[in-house]
């Protein structure tokens, strides 16, 4: 394992870290210009790995009456004035239609841009602050990609929906439902719920920006910048301690009575999907996983459905608006499963 994540490394990324079940280790630098490997257990930005855990809340809230998985959530937000046909059941699948306030690729190549959250003009409003409400007024202000239902695509906006919904029934922050639900029971000591909060904590391998200004190329640390503008659909920070301890309990029914964790693992048709967790086949049969980019930082997150093996992995590097790493991240990936599950 410490050779593969060597020549991981060696790809493109500036560091790795990684966890299989009582294993540890990392590979290349925690920062650009220096000689230390990342942190065994640093903190990192785990980008939509986020949505498993906001998914899981959501879910708790059913089991206790609180929310139902297929009423309209107008009913608890008649505010936005959303399609009364949208359900949280839509929302936690992305069936919902809804437009994601990151902007839409079509099939045929068209872009519909959302907020700005790449190149220079990310880089100088990178601490500006987004309220949850204003990304999905910005979202709802935009034509639908299909009928509630009627297909499927990534959304962010229904994530932070999810959390405006969460926190409507409960009168808490989603920091607060997450504490309760998740972080107390769990003895999560290392994942945090941030708002506006700019810094990572320590330790921490760091994330770096490549950008052009006045025709050059500059790279730049963003590890701290303000994550609103992503919101619930991607805001979180943890270690993969703490996200091998969480995919464990959620998988062995630790945090959901059972008959919801079925419905949580049950994928849609078209993308193997299910309510905030990807369901996906490997030679070591069905994990239940997660992955997640945000700005020079990205986590792993898998776990057979026996809860057996575990993998959750850490990484830093130089991101840019091309996203020139995304093949490397995904070949990166698959050659990890194939080493751990395959």
């Amino acid at each position: 394992m410490q050779k593969t994540i060597d020549e991981i490394v060696a790809t493109g990324f500036t560091g790795l870290q990684l966890r299989v079940n009582g294993w540890v280790g990392s590979a290349g630098l925690s920062e650009i210009g220096k000689t230390a490997p990342p942190p065994l257990d640093g903190r990192v930005r785990i980008g939509s790995n986020t949505k498993t855990f906001v998914a899981t809340v959501a879910l708790q809230l059913v089991a206790e009456g609180k929310i139902e998985l297929d009423r309209p959530v107008d009913e608890y937000l008649p505010e936005f004035g959303i399609d009364r046909r949208i359900t949280l059941r839509m929302l936690l699948q992305h069936t919902s239609g809804i437009f994601n306030f990151t902007g839409e690729v079509f099939e045929d190549g068209a872009v519909v841009p959302g907020i700005p959250w790449q190149g220079e003009e990310w880089v100088n409003n990178r601490f500006r602050t987004y309220l949850p409400e204003e990304l999905v007024r910005l979202a709802l202000a935009k034509p639908a990609r299909f009928e509630p239902g009627a297909d499927w695509s990534y959304s962010n906006t229904n994530y932070v929906i999810v959390r405006l919904l969460i926190e409507k029934v409960t009168g808490r922050s989603l920091a607060e439902e997450m504490r309760r639900g998740v972080f107390e029971p769990l003895g999560l000591t290392d994942t945090v719920v941030p708002t506006i909060e700019t810094e990572v904590g320590e330790p921490h391998a760091h994330a770096y920006y490549r950008y052009e200004t006045g025709g050059e190329e500059k790279t730049i640390d963003v590890t701290e910048h303000n994550p609103s503008w992503i919101s619930s659909g991607g805001d979180m920070i943890s270690t993969t301690a703490d996200l091998q301890t969480f995919i464990t309990a959620l998988v062995g029914g630790k945090l959901l009575p059972a008959p919801l964790l079925a419905e949580m693992f049950e994928p849609h048709s078209k993308v193997p999907y299910g309510l905030g967790v990807f369901v996906q086949e490997t030679g070591s049969g069905k994990v239940i996983t997660h992955n997640g980019g945000i700005m020079g930082h990205a986590a792993l997150m898998y776990c057979t459905v026996d809860g057996d093996k575990t993998l959750t992995a850490a990484l830093n590097y130089v991101d840019d608006a091309d996203l020139s790493l995304a093949v490397p991240f995904q070949r990166a990936t698959a050659r990890l499963l194939e080493e751990i599950f395959g």
